[in-house]
Formats: structure tokens, sequence, C-alpha cells
């Protein structure tokens, strides 16, 4: 997967307004008339504003770990990467986004993409690799419009 890159602007704030309640995804609950609350989103999804950035997700190698083509990606630099995280892995002169696995014998670490169709990528010392950051958020568009006519 490929990534266009966005510096993360935080000079600007815009508090949004947010229900008071949680949004049940099952039965309806009654109607909140009012909201009580706001929320910024700078202040919610990034924690280290230095070492935080934005990426766009391109292609299809991780649809299997939920990210798709299209995806505002939220990467921080500062975090350290542990096994299991997906990151933004720089690796023979390309940026990837793969989840990173330890090797159980310690000899190299693998790259693991969310897609059967592409293989795991595997480091070791005669790699030119170096972590970029950890993936913190994944930001979907959520809005499908149908042709179906409603009855």
């Amino acid at each position: 997967m490929k990534l266009i890159f966005y510096s993360a602007d935080l000079s600007t704030e815009l508090d949004l307004p947010i229900a008071g309640e949680r949004i049940r995804a099952g039965f309806p609950s009654p109607a909140q008339d009012y909201m009580t609350d706001t929320i910024d989103l700078n202040k919610e999804l990034v924690s280290h504003p230095a070492t935080t950035f934005y990426a766009r997700a391109v292609g299809n190698s991780m649809t299997g770990f939920g990210i798709s083509d299209g995806d505002l990606l939220v990467i921080d630099k500062g975090i350290e990467p542990m096994d299991g995280d997906i990151v933004v892995a720089f690796t023979d002169g390309e940026f990837t986004l793969k989840r990173i696995e330890k090797d159980e014998s310690g000899c190299c670490l693998w790259l693991v993409p969310g897609n059967d169709d592409y293989p795991p990528i595997k480091i070791t010392e005669e790699n030119d690799f170096l972590i970029w950051g950890v993936l913190t958020y994944n930001i979907k568009k959520q809005l499908v419009r149908s042709k179906r006519k409603r009855e």
C-alpha cells in the first residue's frame, strides 16, 4: 500500500457538537434534543503534534485490517512500535503501510499485508529499513449512495 503524506496543521480549532449520550448501533433510543458538549478532532486524534502527520492510503494491500484505498491515516512518529502494530515503514527506498511481526527466531522482522494477494516482506540486516511511524487512527468515509429506489 502506497501513501500520500500530509503534515498535521494544528493551528486551528474546530469545536464540533457531540451528543451527550453514546449512539446505539442496535435498536434506536429516544433522540437527544440537544448536544451537550463539543469536540475538537485535532485534540482528539493528535496526541503528539510535533510527531504526527497524515497520509492517504493508496491501494488494497491492507483491506483485511480494515484499511481501504482512500482512507485518511493518522500516524505518530513519536510512538515506539510494538509487535503487531500497523506502521509506516521505509524499506529499500519505498514507503509502505504494513503490520509488523517479529520472527520467533529473532533473525528478522516481517511486514505483513492485510490481503492474501500480497506476500509478507522479510526484513533482515541487509535491508535499508526504518519504521517511520505507528498508525493511531484510520478515518473512513462511510457515505455510500445507493442507486436503488426506496419503496
